[in-house]
């Protein structure tokens, strides 16, 4: 078990519906990260953008870009984490792939389809939630929409680190800066909330604002919003120990059903 994790956060504009040219781009940016980290965090639908066009650029899970994933795990000793849209039994998912440097995947199907764009037209939702075991760590990975549903990303797992991978618009960022702090500081997590930045062909904005919050809302990234960044967050299970033993909060969750 490592007492540290070591978080990198890659906070990118995006090529429109062009799983190649995002390949390339990512490849590029994981090539400038020269210290050893435990995972690389990209944005939502990283080889796309936020497409309703899931036809043109949908791939199977044997397909190119989760090939590339694992082969940049491999490569870089990494787990590398982000979402795109993958077809299966003739349904489209919005996907998040958690590929490990051992090669092994894991999966999350995004529960909340923006309605408001009307991507439940266009993806199926996803039902069930993933608790991601890795190197003594245990994370919870969900998407974008999902941060605005705190019972969905209830902490009952005893999971160390929220993780969210986002496409999330200009005019409401500031919910997802607040809601961000408030999932940590209610889950006595490390939260981490990584975007895109710059203008898709839907001609919606997006400033980034990409952050890591410790288990108490205070930040430990500094990235700037509009502006294409990594930054490495270290978080440390100390941290964690000491905060949940000391409030104990956790201990006093309601107990309820979800369905």
């Amino acid at each position: 078990m490592q007492e540290q994790l070591k978080i990198a956060c890659i906070q990118s504009d995006l090529i429109w519906e062009n799983p190649k040219k995002n390949r390339k781009l990512f490849s590029e940016k994981i090539k400038t990260i020269t210290e050893e980290v435990d995972v690389i965090v990209l944005p939502e639908m990283f080889s796309t953008g936020f497409t309703m066009n899931a036809s043109k650029v949908a791939e199977t899970m044997e397909g190119e870009t989760v090939a590339w994933m694992q082969k940049k795990a491999d490569k870089t000793g990494s787990a590398i984490v982000g979402s795109l849209i993958v077809l299966e039994n003739d349904k489209f998912y919005n996907r998040l792939i958690f590929a490990e440097p051992s090669g092994d995947l894991h999966y999350y199907d995004k529960r909340h389809t923006f309605t408001l764009a009307d991507e439940d037209r266009v993806y199926k939702a996803g039902h069930k939630k993933l608790i991601v075991e890795y190197r003594g760590w245990k994370l919870c990975p969900l998407i974008c929409y999902d941060l605005r549903f705190p019972v969905w990303s209830r902490n009952v797992e005893e999971y160390d680190v929220l993780l969210y991978v986002a496409n999330w618009p200009k005019p409401r960022i500031q919910a997802w800066d607040i809601l961000l702090k408030a999932r940590a500081i209610e889950n006595m997590c490390y939260c981490i909330g990584v975007n895109r930045i710059g203008m898709d062909e839907a001609q919606n904005e997006y400033s980034g604002n990409s952050a890591v919050y410790d288990i108490l809302g205070n930040p430990i990234t500094s990235l700037k919003p509009n502006r294409e960044q990594i930054e490495i967050a270290i978080l440390d299970k100390k941290h964690i120990g000491f905060y949940r033993n000391k409030l104990k909060f956790l201990s006093d969750r309601d107990h309820f059903n979800l369905e």
